[in-house]
């Protein structure tokens, strides 16, 4: 098994969001969006949290009015992640927002209108480094292109995000990174494809309205997953219609099932059939619940006979083989003495995984937070 990624990603310039790195050799990072009424300070300030609670590196607010720019103002004080300003059309609550510490502008220039009102925006970033993300869609394109294209294509996406590309470029504007999203798998991967050869700059990944939590998930992963194992990507959102905190948790799936980043736990488990000695289904639900809170790297294999059991179990840092009324157990690949009674697995295996995280992050080999 690879313990580390075989992709090699993409070269990219880095820009800085707040403190956390976007692109060059910095861990590819995972953003959600906030669903709050912005205008509703505590409701948004608390779903910030909830998502920085489950590792969330940056969050976009939706800023359309200026009465949510001031309520920007005092979200931005209450809470420490650094936080995107989506922003369309109306370039006065971009420098305002920037004005209240904003650690990035969405905000597409060519939307902006008047040149003196483009350039007030890129100077009013440069001047307090603010990057920008261009955010192309293959639902909202210029009416233009729309005619050009009739319908949405890859090269209608690269066009349009060239635009607002070369505006920056012309301003001598560098700080910005670039997404081409669309709701369509294939499209969204071949405007990714074709952007990815034009410019140096940081990507944020998406398929654009991906659906519910269990279709979305699907597509992102197929879409995300495509780009990631070409190595084209430094940042992603998966976009769901659901809780935004599950957009976070699919996220570091995607990235770990792909071994670009390691954050929480990686549950190995068998789809259960006649052989099992035990109930895996029930036993890998409860322990999923269970163990959400732990952000120690660490590979755990839940098998429920000895067929497969004891192959995965010697490459995982803890591993279960089932097996008639006790199951074994082994640590660091080595079997112990020691077997766990199939009536009370999940508190046994959520004890062990929580000593073992302790003794991981004791000997440093994790951050604080988490290791990429």
């Amino acid at each position: 098994m690879f313990k580390e990624s075989p992709i090699i990603r993409r070269k990219s310039r880095q820009i800085m969001v707040g403190n956390v790195p976007v692109g060059g050799d910095a861990p590819i990072t995972v953003q959600s969006m906030t669903n709050t009424l912005t205008t509703d300070v505590a409701a948004t300030v608390a779903q910030i949290k909830a998502l920085e609670d489950v590792g969330a590196d940056i969050v976009r607010v939706s800023v359309p009015t200026m009465d949510a720019a001031e309520a920007f103002r005092e979200i931005k004080r209450q809470t420490n992640i650094p936080l995107v300003a989506d922003i369309h059309f109306d370039y006065r609550i971009a420098l305002k927002v920037a004005e209240y510490g904003v650690d990035c502008l969405r905000i597409n220039p060519g939307n902006i209108g008047r040149e003196d009102r483009v350039r007030s925006v890129v100077e009013c970033a440069r001047d307090n480094n603010i990057p920008i993300r261009i955010g192309v869609n293959g639902g909202s394109l210029e009416k233009d292109i729309q005619e050009k294209y009739t319908e949405p294509t890859p090269e209608a996406l690269l066009e349009s995000a060239m635009r607002h590309v070369d505006i920056l470029d012309r301003l001598n504007f560098h700080e910005f990174k670039v997404s081409v999203k669309a709701s369509d798998v294939f499209l969204a991967v071949g405007a990714y494809r074709l952007l990815a050869k034009q410019i140096d700059n940081p990507l944020h990944l998406g398929i654009t309205e991906a659906g519910g939590l269990r279709s979305g998930s699907v597509k992102s992963s197929v879409g995300l997953g495509l780009l990631l194992s070409e190595g084209i990507g430094d940042t992603l959102r998966v976009s769901l219609a659901a809780d935004p905190v599950e957009e976070i948790k699919v996220g570091f799936d995607i990235l770990k099932s792909l071994k670009l980043r390691s954050r929480g736990i990686n549950l190995i488990a068998c789809p259960s059939c006649s052989r099992q000695e035990f109930d895996v289904i029930s036993t890998i639900n409860a322990l999923e619940e269970r163990i959400e809170d732990i952000i120690t790297p660490m590979d755990v294999s839940i098998i429920g006979c000895i067929v497969n059991g004891p192959g995965e179990a010697i490459v995982s840092d803890l591993g279960l083989t089932g097996s008639s009324k006790k199951s074994g157990y082994y640590l660091d690949g080595i079997r112990q003495k020691e077997r766990f009674d199939n009536n009370n697995l999940v508190d046994q295996l959520e004890q062990r995984i929580r000593a073992k995280a302790k003794l991981l992050d004791a000997s440093n080999k994790i951050d604080v937070k988490e290791v990429d």
